[in-house]
Protein backbone atom coordinates (compact mmCIF):
# COMPACT_ATOMS: atom_id res chain seq x y z
CA UNK A 1 0.00 0.00 0.00
CA UNK A 2 3.00 2.42 0.53
CA UNK A 3 4.61 2.06 -2.29
CA UNK A 4 1.17 2.46 -4.31
CA UNK A 5 0.41 5.98 -2.37
CA UNK A 6 4.18 7.20 -3.16
CA UNK A 7 3.54 6.25 -6.63
CA UNK A 8 0.25 8.01 -6.83
CA UNK A 9 1.43 10.68 -5.29
CA UNK A 10 4.71 11.08 -7.73
CA UNK A 11 2.00 10.88 -10.81
CA UNK A 12 -0.34 13.42 -10.17
CA UNK A 13 2.49 15.98 -9.28
CA UNK A 14 3.73 15.18 -12.81
CA UNK A 15 0.38 15.25 -14.40
CA UNK A 16 -0.55 18.65 -12.66
CA UNK A 17 2.37 20.28 -14.18
CA UNK A 18 1.74 19.46 -17.55
CA UNK A 19 -2.14 21.03 -16.75
CA UNK A 20 -0.38 23.98 -15.27
CA UNK A 21 2.42 24.18 -18.30
CA UNK A 22 -0.65 23.54 -21.03
CA UNK A 23 -1.60 27.35 -19.93
CA UNK A 24 1.41 28.89 -20.45
CA UNK A 25 1.91 27.07 -24.22
CA UNK A 26 0.68 29.10 -26.85
CA UNK A 27 2.47 27.95 -30.18
CA UNK A 28 4.82 26.06 -31.51
CA UNK A 29 7.85 27.92 -30.48
CA UNK A 30 6.76 27.10 -26.77
CA UNK A 31 5.40 24.02 -27.28
CA UNK A 32 8.83 22.76 -28.93
CA UNK A 33 11.54 24.75 -27.04
CA UNK A 34 9.37 26.51 -24.19
CA UNK A 35 9.97 29.91 -25.72
CA UNK A 36 14.02 29.89 -25.64
CA UNK A 37 14.08 30.73 -22.33
CA UNK A 38 15.07 27.75 -20.56
CA UNK A 39 17.52 28.80 -17.69
CA UNK A 40 21.01 26.51 -16.48
CA UNK A 41 19.62 24.43 -13.90
CA UNK A 42 16.11 23.23 -15.72
CA UNK A 43 18.10 22.52 -19.08
CA UNK A 44 21.07 20.74 -17.29
CA UNK A 45 18.42 18.95 -15.32
CA UNK A 46 16.37 18.29 -18.85
CA UNK A 47 19.79 17.41 -20.65
CA UNK A 48 21.09 15.04 -17.61
CA UNK A 49 17.54 13.47 -17.58
CA UNK A 50 17.01 12.88 -21.18
CA UNK A 51 20.43 11.33 -21.15
CA UNK A 52 19.85 8.85 -18.26
CA UNK A 53 16.54 6.94 -18.19
CA UNK A 54 15.72 2.66 -17.23
CA UNK A 55 18.21 1.83 -19.83
CA UNK A 56 21.06 2.81 -18.05
CA UNK A 57 19.82 1.75 -14.45
CA UNK A 58 18.26 -1.43 -15.31
CA UNK A 59 19.77 -2.47 -19.14
CA UNK A 60 22.77 -0.96 -19.42
CA UNK A 61 24.02 -1.05 -15.69
CA UNK A 62 22.67 -4.57 -15.47
CA UNK A 63 24.68 -6.07 -18.36
CA UNK A 64 28.03 -4.52 -18.12
CA UNK A 65 28.23 -4.73 -14.44
CA UNK A 66 28.01 -8.20 -15.11
CA UNK A 67 30.10 -8.72 -18.21
CA UNK A 68 33.12 -5.73 -16.88
CA UNK A 69 32.40 -5.47 -13.12
CA UNK A 70 33.62 -2.68 -11.63
CA UNK A 71 35.35 -1.30 -14.43
CA UNK A 72 31.93 -0.44 -15.69
CA UNK A 73 31.87 2.83 -13.97
CA UNK A 74 34.19 4.34 -16.62
CA UNK A 75 31.32 4.03 -18.82
CA UNK A 76 29.83 6.45 -16.39
CA UNK A 77 32.61 8.63 -16.24
CA UNK A 78 32.99 8.94 -19.89
CA UNK A 79 29.12 9.86 -20.08
CA UNK A 80 30.04 12.97 -17.53
CA UNK A 81 32.95 14.15 -18.94
CA UNK A 82 32.70 13.24 -22.53
CA UNK A 83 28.80 13.10 -22.77
CA UNK A 84 27.83 16.11 -20.54
CA UNK A 85 31.10 17.94 -19.76
CA UNK A 86 32.70 18.29 -23.37
CA UNK A 87 29.48 18.20 -25.43
CA UNK A 88 28.48 21.28 -23.56
CA UNK A 89 31.56 23.55 -24.13
CA UNK A 90 31.81 22.56 -27.58
CA UNK A 91 28.46 22.60 -28.79
CA UNK A 92 26.70 24.67 -26.31
CA UNK A 93 27.36 28.32 -27.14
CA UNK A 94 27.53 27.82 -30.90
CA UNK A 95 24.46 25.41 -31.08
CA UNK A 96 22.29 28.09 -29.37
CA UNK A 97 23.32 31.00 -31.83
CA UNK A 98 23.55 29.74 -34.95
CA UNK A 99 19.96 27.49 -34.47
CA UNK A 100 18.20 30.90 -33.07
CA UNK A 101 19.81 32.71 -36.02
CA UNK A 102 18.33 30.28 -38.39
CA UNK A 103 15.07 29.96 -36.59
CA UNK A 104 15.25 26.25 -35.76
CA UNK A 105 13.28 23.87 -33.62
CA UNK A 106 14.67 20.51 -34.86
CA UNK A 107 17.75 18.56 -35.89
CA UNK A 108 16.52 18.24 -39.45
CA UNK A 109 15.59 21.77 -39.78
CA UNK A 110 19.14 22.57 -39.02
CA UNK A 111 20.44 20.70 -41.28
CA UNK A 112 18.31 22.23 -43.85
CA UNK A 113 18.71 25.70 -43.34
CA UNK A 114 22.93 25.01 -42.41
CA UNK A 115 23.05 23.06 -45.75
CA UNK A 116 20.52 25.17 -47.79
CA UNK A 117 18.78 21.79 -48.86
CA UNK A 118 15.17 20.64 -48.19
CA UNK A 119 16.04 17.59 -48.82
CA UNK A 120 18.56 16.85 -46.28
CA UNK A 121 15.89 18.17 -43.60
CA UNK A 122 13.57 15.73 -45.13
CA UNK A 123 16.06 12.65 -45.16
CA UNK A 124 17.25 13.58 -41.58
CA UNK A 125 13.50 13.76 -40.16
CA UNK A 126 12.75 10.15 -41.75
CA UNK A 127 15.75 8.70 -40.06
CA UNK A 128 14.74 10.58 -36.31
CA UNK A 129 11.35 9.32 -36.64
CA UNK A 130 12.23 5.71 -37.34
CA UNK A 131 15.24 4.97 -35.24
CA UNK A 132 14.07 6.99 -32.36
CA UNK A 133 11.33 4.26 -32.00
CA UNK A 134 13.94 1.29 -30.75
CA UNK A 135 15.41 3.53 -28.32
CA UNK A 136 11.83 4.69 -26.72
CA UNK A 137 11.02 0.64 -26.68
CA UNK A 138 13.97 0.10 -24.97
CA UNK A 139 12.82 2.57 -22.12
CA UNK A 140 9.49 0.93 -22.08
CA UNK A 141 11.23 -2.32 -21.39
CA UNK A 142 13.34 -1.64 -18.48
CA UNK A 143 10.80 0.46 -16.84
CA UNK A 144 7.96 -2.37 -17.04
CA UNK A 145 10.70 -4.71 -15.80
CA UNK A 146 11.61 -3.04 -12.69
CA UNK A 147 7.20 -2.59 -11.86
CA UNK A 148 7.06 -6.12 -12.90
CA UNK A 149 9.35 -6.92 -9.90
CA UNK A 150 8.44 -4.54 -7.45
CA UNK A 151 4.48 -4.14 -7.94
CA UNK A 152 4.19 -7.93 -9.73
CA UNK A 153 2.13 -6.05 -12.17
CA UNK A 154 1.67 -7.90 -15.29
CA UNK A 155 4.73 -6.57 -18.08
CA UNK A 156 1.98 -5.65 -20.68
CA UNK A 157 0.00 -3.50 -17.82
CA UNK A 158 3.11 -2.02 -17.07
CA UNK A 159 4.09 -0.65 -20.63
CA UNK A 160 0.65 0.86 -21.34
CA UNK A 161 -0.10 2.47 -18.21
CA UNK A 162 3.50 4.28 -18.03
CA UNK A 163 2.70 5.42 -22.12
CA UNK A 164 -0.70 6.80 -21.09
CA UNK A 165 0.91 8.72 -18.07
CA UNK A 166 3.75 10.27 -20.83
CA UNK A 167 1.06 11.01 -23.48
CA UNK A 168 -0.82 12.79 -21.18
CA UNK A 169 1.68 15.25 -19.73
CA UNK A 170 3.57 15.76 -22.77
CA UNK A 171 0.83 16.61 -24.55
CA UNK A 172 -0.71 18.97 -22.72
CA UNK A 173 2.54 21.13 -21.71
CA UNK A 174 5.20 20.42 -24.03
CA UNK A 175 8.96 21.35 -23.40
CA UNK A 176 8.21 23.63 -20.55
CA UNK A 177 6.20 20.75 -18.38
CA UNK A 178 9.09 18.34 -20.02
CA UNK A 179 11.74 20.35 -18.30
CA UNK A 180 9.83 21.54 -15.07
CA UNK A 181 9.46 17.75 -14.34
CA UNK A 182 12.82 16.57 -15.72
CA UNK A 183 14.42 19.41 -12.36
CA UNK A 184 12.04 17.10 -10.22
CA UNK A 185 12.86 13.78 -11.16
CA UNK A 186 16.44 14.87 -11.93
CA UNK A 187 16.60 15.79 -7.53
CA UNK A 188 15.03 12.05 -7.24
CA UNK A 189 17.32 10.49 -9.52
CA UNK A 190 20.37 11.79 -7.53
CA UNK A 191 19.34 11.51 -4.25
CA UNK A 192 17.91 8.14 -5.26
CA UNK A 193 21.06 6.77 -7.03
CA UNK A 194 23.10 7.86 -3.40
CA UNK A 195 21.00 5.75 -1.43
CA UNK A 196 20.87 2.64 -3.60
CA UNK A 197 24.79 2.60 -4.06
CA UNK A 198 25.12 2.52 -0.34
CA UNK A 199 22.73 0.13 0.42
CA UNK A 200 24.14 -2.37 -2.28
CA UNK A 201 27.46 -1.99 -1.16
CA UNK A 202 26.90 -2.15 2.66
CA UNK A 203 24.32 -5.33 2.05
CA UNK A 204 27.60 -6.98 0.81
CA UNK A 205 29.77 -6.17 3.87
CA UNK A 206 31.31 -3.09 2.92
CA UNK A 207 33.29 -2.06 0.21
CA UNK A 208 36.71 -4.36 0.94
CA UNK A 209 34.50 -7.06 1.55
CA UNK A 210 32.87 -6.49 -1.98
CA UNK A 211 35.57 -6.28 -4.32
CA UNK A 212 37.47 -9.42 -2.56
CA UNK A 213 33.91 -11.03 -2.74
CA UNK A 214 33.61 -9.96 -6.72
CA UNK A 215 37.63 -11.16 -7.09
CA UNK A 216 36.57 -14.80 -6.29
CA UNK A 217 33.90 -14.59 -9.36
CA UNK A 218 34.76 -15.85 -12.29
CA UNK A 219 34.61 -13.60 -15.43
CA UNK A 220 32.59 -14.94 -18.86
CA UNK A 221 36.05 -16.26 -19.84
CA UNK A 222 36.16 -18.21 -16.65
CA UNK A 223 38.96 -15.64 -15.21
CA UNK A 224 38.98 -14.94 -11.62
CA UNK A 225 40.76 -11.60 -10.24
CA UNK A 226 39.25 -9.63 -13.30
CA UNK A 227 35.73 -8.09 -12.31
CA UNK A 228 37.12 -5.60 -9.33
CA UNK A 229 40.05 -4.91 -11.11
CA UNK A 230 40.17 -0.82 -12.66
CA UNK A 231 39.73 -1.96 -16.27
CA UNK A 232 37.82 -5.14 -15.88
CA UNK A 233 38.29 -8.33 -18.06
CA UNK A 234 37.85 -7.14 -21.91
CA UNK A 235 38.99 -3.07 -22.06
CA UNK A 236 38.90 -3.25 -25.91
CA UNK A 237 35.02 -4.01 -25.87
CA UNK A 238 34.79 -1.73 -22.92
CA UNK A 239 35.93 1.25 -24.61
CA UNK A 240 33.23 0.86 -27.71
CA UNK A 241 30.20 1.13 -24.85
CA UNK A 242 31.90 4.30 -23.76
CA UNK A 243 32.35 5.77 -26.94
CA UNK A 244 28.84 5.04 -28.07
CA UNK A 245 26.87 6.21 -24.90
CA UNK A 246 29.16 9.12 -24.53
CA UNK A 247 30.22 10.33 -27.93
CA UNK A 248 26.82 9.31 -28.77
CA UNK A 249 24.73 12.13 -27.18
CA UNK A 250 26.46 14.88 -29.22
CA UNK A 251 24.66 13.56 -32.60
CA UNK A 252 20.98 12.63 -30.88
CA UNK A 253 18.42 15.00 -31.77
CA UNK A 254 16.78 14.59 -28.05
CA UNK A 255 19.98 16.30 -26.98
CA UNK A 256 20.41 18.83 -28.97
CA UNK A 257 17.60 20.59 -28.67
CA UNK A 258 18.16 21.05 -25.10
CA UNK A 259 20.81 23.71 -26.69
CA UNK A 260 18.53 25.58 -28.36
CA UNK A 261 16.27 26.12 -25.97
CA UNK A 262 18.55 27.44 -23.19
CA UNK A 263 18.38 31.15 -22.47
CA UNK A 264 21.91 33.28 -23.07
CA UNK A 265 25.86 32.27 -22.91
CA UNK A 266 25.80 32.65 -19.32
CA UNK A 267 23.24 29.62 -18.91
CA UNK A 268 25.69 27.41 -20.66
CA UNK A 269 28.63 27.86 -18.71
CA UNK A 270 26.45 27.23 -15.75
CA UNK A 271 24.19 24.20 -17.09
CA UNK A 272 27.29 22.97 -18.24
CA UNK A 273 28.70 22.35 -14.65
CA UNK A 274 25.59 21.02 -13.35
CA UNK A 275 25.01 18.94 -16.16
CA UNK A 276 28.73 16.86 -15.41
CA UNK A 277 28.26 16.67 -11.78
CA UNK A 278 24.80 15.09 -12.43
CA UNK A 279 25.83 12.57 -14.65
CA UNK A 280 29.14 11.98 -12.38
CA UNK A 281 26.33 10.66 -9.24
CA UNK A 282 24.00 9.21 -11.14
CA UNK A 283 25.86 7.52 -14.31
CA UNK A 284 28.97 6.68 -12.29
CA UNK A 285 26.67 5.58 -9.52
CA UNK A 286 24.46 3.42 -12.15
CA UNK A 287 27.54 1.30 -13.37
CA UNK A 288 29.18 1.14 -10.47
CA UNK A 289 25.89 -0.55 -8.77
CA UNK A 290 26.02 -2.55 -11.18
CA UNK A 291 29.65 -3.69 -11.01
CA UNK A 292 28.22 -5.90 -7.97
CA UNK A 293 25.35 -7.31 -9.72
CA UNK A 294 27.15 -11.04 -9.61
CA UNK A 295 27.13 -10.85 -5.48
CA UNK A 296 23.55 -11.30 -5.66
CA UNK A 297 22.46 -13.37 -8.69
CA UNK A 298 23.83 -16.26 -10.21
CA UNK A 299 23.91 -17.11 -14.13
CA UNK A 300 21.05 -19.55 -13.43
CA UNK A 301 18.94 -17.10 -11.85
CA UNK A 302 18.92 -14.91 -14.82
CA UNK A 303 19.11 -17.29 -17.60
CA UNK A 304 15.93 -18.03 -19.87
CA UNK A 305 15.64 -20.28 -22.80
CA UNK A 306 19.80 -20.87 -23.00
CA UNK A 307 20.09 -16.70 -22.69
CA UNK A 308 21.47 -14.67 -19.82
CA UNK A 309 17.95 -12.21 -19.66
CA UNK A 310 20.67 -9.25 -17.98
CA UNK A 311 17.47 -6.70 -17.71
CA UNK A 312 16.66 -8.84 -14.48
CA UNK A 313 20.08 -8.27 -12.88
CA UNK A 314 19.52 -4.52 -11.54
CA UNK A 315 15.94 -5.27 -10.01
CA UNK A 316 17.22 -9.03 -8.52
CA UNK A 317 19.71 -6.50 -6.89
CA UNK A 318 17.26 -4.06 -5.79
CA UNK A 319 14.42 -6.97 -3.94
CA UNK A 320 17.73 -8.07 -2.38
CA UNK A 321 19.72 -4.84 -1.33
CA UNK A 322 16.70 -2.46 -0.03
CA UNK A 323 13.76 -2.58 2.32
CA UNK A 324 10.25 -2.80 0.84
CA UNK A 325 9.68 1.13 1.81
CA UNK A 326 13.24 2.04 -0.30
CA UNK A 327 12.27 -0.34 -2.93
CA UNK A 328 8.94 2.20 -3.99
CA UNK A 329 11.08 5.26 -3.69
CA UNK A 330 13.61 3.70 -6.35
CA UNK A 331 10.89 2.49 -8.19
CA UNK A 332 10.02 6.16 -8.45
CA UNK A 333 13.59 7.09 -9.41
CA UNK A 334 13.71 4.69 -12.10
CA UNK A 335 10.35 5.91 -13.40
CA UNK A 336 11.60 9.71 -13.27
CA UNK A 337 14.65 8.96 -15.07
CA UNK A 338 12.24 7.17 -17.86
CA UNK A 339 9.74 9.49 -18.26
CA UNK A 340 12.16 12.20 -18.32
CA UNK A 341 13.44 10.75 -21.47
CA UNK A 342 10.24 9.38 -22.50
CA UNK A 343 9.27 13.10 -22.79
CA UNK A 344 11.85 14.09 -24.82
CA UNK A 345 11.91 11.90 -27.04
CA UNK A 346 8.18 11.36 -27.87
CA UNK A 347 8.51 15.20 -28.01
CA UNK A 348 11.42 15.42 -30.67
CA UNK A 349 9.84 13.00 -33.00
CA UNK A 350 6.48 14.85 -33.35
CA UNK A 351 7.97 18.29 -33.85
CA UNK A 352 10.13 16.77 -36.36
CA UNK A 353 7.08 14.87 -38.06
CA UNK A 354 5.28 18.09 -38.05
CA UNK A 355 7.81 20.54 -38.80
CA UNK A 356 10.11 18.72 -41.33
CA UNK A 357 7.52 16.65 -42.68
CA UNK A 358 4.15 17.70 -42.72
CA UNK A 359 4.13 21.55 -42.64
CA UNK A 360 6.20 21.46 -46.41
CA UNK A 361 3.73 18.91 -47.56
CA UNK A 362 0.74 21.89 -46.81
CA UNK A 363 0.18 24.11 -49.61
CA UNK A 364 -1.99 26.72 -47.50
CA UNK A 365 0.57 26.73 -44.65
CA UNK A 366 0.02 25.31 -40.84
CA UNK A 367 -0.33 28.17 -38.16
CA UNK A 368 0.48 26.87 -34.69
CA UNK A 369 -2.54 25.90 -33.28
CA UNK A 370 -2.57 23.52 -35.95
CA UNK A 371 0.76 22.56 -35.59
CA UNK A 372 0.69 22.14 -31.88
CA UNK A 373 -2.72 19.75 -32.59
CA UNK A 374 -0.36 17.85 -35.23
CA UNK A 375 2.26 17.26 -32.62
CA UNK A 376 -0.07 16.24 -29.91
CA UNK A 377 -1.46 13.39 -32.54
CA UNK A 378 1.94 12.31 -33.87
CA UNK A 379 2.89 11.88 -29.97
CA UNK A 380 -0.02 9.35 -29.43
CA UNK A 381 1.08 7.63 -32.36
CA UNK A 382 4.74 7.35 -31.46
CA UNK A 383 4.13 6.20 -28.45
CA UNK A 384 1.59 3.36 -29.13
CA UNK A 385 4.47 1.72 -32.19
CA UNK A 386 6.75 2.05 -29.41
CA UNK A 387 4.93 0.27 -26.66
CA UNK A 388 4.14 -2.53 -29.59
CA UNK A 389 7.93 -3.18 -30.15
CA UNK A 390 8.28 -2.66 -26.15
CA UNK A 391 5.93 -5.45 -25.30
CA UNK A 392 8.53 -8.41 -26.91
CA UNK A 393 10.14 -9.04 -23.56
CA UNK A 394 12.49 -11.05 -25.64
CA UNK A 395 14.48 -7.88 -27.10
CA UNK A 396 17.51 -6.61 -25.01
CA UNK A 397 17.17 -3.42 -23.62
CA UNK A 398 21.23 -2.48 -24.85
CA UNK A 399 20.22 -3.77 -28.34
CA UNK A 400 17.54 -1.56 -29.02
CA UNK A 401 19.25 1.33 -27.63
CA UNK A 402 22.60 1.11 -29.50
CA UNK A 403 20.59 0.85 -32.64
CA UNK A 404 18.81 3.44 -32.03
CA UNK A 405 22.13 5.49 -31.25
CA UNK A 406 24.18 3.54 -33.88
CA UNK A 407 22.05 5.11 -36.61
CA UNK A 408 21.42 8.37 -35.19
CA UNK A 409 24.49 9.15 -34.22
CA UNK A 410 25.91 7.50 -36.98
CA UNK A 411 24.27 9.93 -39.27
CA UNK A 412 24.21 12.99 -37.44
CA UNK A 413 27.46 13.83 -35.58
CA UNK A 414 29.67 14.15 -38.08
CA UNK A 415 27.48 17.12 -40.00
CA UNK A 416 26.48 18.62 -37.03
CA UNK A 417 29.44 18.92 -35.47
CA UNK A 418 31.45 20.01 -38.42
CA UNK A 419 28.47 22.24 -39.55
CA UNK A 420 28.65 24.18 -36.68
CA UNK A 421 32.61 25.31 -36.83
CA UNK A 422 33.85 24.69 -40.53
CA UNK A 423 32.17 26.69 -43.89
CA UNK A 424 33.77 24.36 -45.69
CA UNK A 425 31.20 21.28 -45.37
CA UNK A 426 29.54 20.23 -48.94
CA UNK A 427 26.43 18.75 -48.84
CA UNK A 428 27.47 15.37 -50.69
CA UNK A 429 29.76 15.23 -47.13
CA UNK A 430 26.49 15.21 -45.09
CA UNK A 431 24.86 13.24 -47.73
CA UNK A 432 27.45 10.29 -47.23
CA UNK A 433 27.45 10.66 -43.58
CA UNK A 434 23.18 10.09 -43.57
CA UNK A 435 24.26 6.96 -45.76
CA UNK A 436 27.07 5.56 -44.15
CA UNK A 437 25.34 5.49 -40.69
CA UNK A 438 22.27 4.00 -42.11
CA UNK A 439 24.23 1.14 -44.03
CA UNK A 440 26.05 0.20 -41.20
CA UNK A 441 23.51 0.09 -38.59
CA UNK A 442 20.85 -1.64 -40.62
CA UNK A 443 23.33 -3.58 -42.54
CA UNK A 444 25.04 -5.04 -39.10
CA UNK A 445 21.43 -5.55 -38.09
CA UNK A 446 20.83 -8.01 -40.99
CA UNK A 447 24.04 -9.62 -40.62
CA UNK A 448 24.39 -10.49 -37.23
CA UNK A 449 21.05 -9.50 -35.44
CA UNK A 450 18.64 -11.25 -37.69
CA UNK A 451 21.56 -13.88 -38.66
CA UNK A 452 21.52 -13.52 -42.51
CA UNK A 453 25.42 -14.03 -43.13
CA UNK A 454 25.41 -17.33 -40.24
CA UNK A 455 29.35 -17.73 -41.07
CA UNK A 456 30.08 -13.91 -40.21
CA UNK A 457 33.62 -13.54 -38.57
CA UNK A 458 32.80 -13.16 -34.30
CA UNK A 459 35.95 -10.95 -33.98
CA UNK A 460 38.20 -8.63 -35.16
CA UNK A 461 41.41 -7.18 -33.24
CA UNK A 462 39.66 -8.65 -29.66
CA UNK A 463 36.86 -6.65 -30.93
CA UNK A 464 33.11 -8.24 -30.96
CA UNK A 465 31.63 -7.65 -34.22
CA UNK A 466 28.00 -9.14 -33.12
CA UNK A 467 27.93 -6.59 -30.66
CA UNK A 468 25.48 -3.46 -31.76
CA UNK A 469 27.25 -1.31 -29.48
CA UNK A 470 30.60 -1.71 -31.22
CA UNK A 471 28.75 -1.24 -34.69
CA UNK A 472 27.28 1.68 -33.46
CA UNK A 473 30.65 3.14 -32.25
CA UNK A 474 32.06 2.25 -35.35
CA UNK A 475 29.37 3.97 -37.57
CA UNK A 476 30.04 7.14 -35.20
CA UNK A 477 33.98 7.31 -35.75
CA UNK A 478 33.66 6.82 -39.38
CA UNK A 479 30.99 9.34 -40.00
CA UNK A 480 33.71 11.72 -38.01
CA UNK A 481 36.17 10.70 -40.70
CA UNK A 482 34.20 10.38 -43.86
CA UNK A 483 32.55 13.90 -43.54
CA UNK A 484 35.67 15.72 -44.33
CA UNK A 485 37.80 13.53 -46.62
CA UNK A 486 34.29 13.56 -48.91
CA UNK A 487 34.41 17.70 -48.35
CA UNK A 488 38.15 17.58 -49.87
CA UNK A 489 36.86 15.70 -53.33
CA UNK A 490 33.36 17.32 -53.48
CA UNK A 491 32.87 20.93 -54.23
CA UNK A 492 30.45 23.52 -53.17
CA UNK A 493 28.41 25.74 -55.58
CA UNK A 494 28.94 29.50 -55.24
CA UNK A 495 25.46 30.10 -54.28
CA UNK A 496 26.05 27.69 -51.06
CA UNK A 497 29.50 29.25 -50.75
CA UNK A 498 27.91 32.65 -50.42
CA UNK A 499 25.28 31.24 -48.27
CA UNK A 500 27.38 29.46 -45.87
CA UNK A 501 29.86 33.15 -45.68
CA UNK A 502 27.22 34.97 -44.91
CA UNK A 503 25.67 32.30 -42.30
CA UNK A 504 28.71 32.57 -40.36
CA UNK A 505 29.27 36.06 -40.77
CA UNK A 506 26.10 37.02 -39.00
CA UNK A 507 26.26 34.36 -36.26
CA UNK A 508 29.91 34.60 -34.94
CA UNK A 509 31.42 38.01 -36.55
CA UNK A 510 31.53 39.55 -32.86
Amino acid sequence: MVLWIILAVYLLLMIGIGIYCSRQTSNVNDFVLGGRSIGPWFTAFAYGTSYFSAVVFIGYAGQFGWNYGVSATWIGMGNAFIGSALAWALLGKRTRIMTKHLDCSTMPEFFEKRYNSKSLKTTAAAIVFIFLIPYTASVYNGLSRLFESAFHVDYSICIIAMAVLTAAYVILGGYKATAVNDFIQGIIMLAGIVMVVILVVKNCGGMSAALEELAAIPDNNGNTDTLNTLFGPDPINLVGVVILTSLGTMGLPQMATKFYAIKDDAAIKRGAIISTIFAIVVAGGSYFMGGFGRLYVTPEEITSNGKLVYDQIVPAMLETALPEILVGIVVVLVLSASMSTLSSLVLTSSSTLTIDLIKPLCKKGLDDKKQVLIMRVFIAVFIIVSVVIALNKNTYITTLMSISWGALAGSFLAPYIYGLFSKKITKAAVWASFISGIVITVGHMIIYTFGAIPDAPKTFLGIALPSPINAGAFAMLFGLVLVPVVTLVTKQSEENKKYTEELFSSCFSK
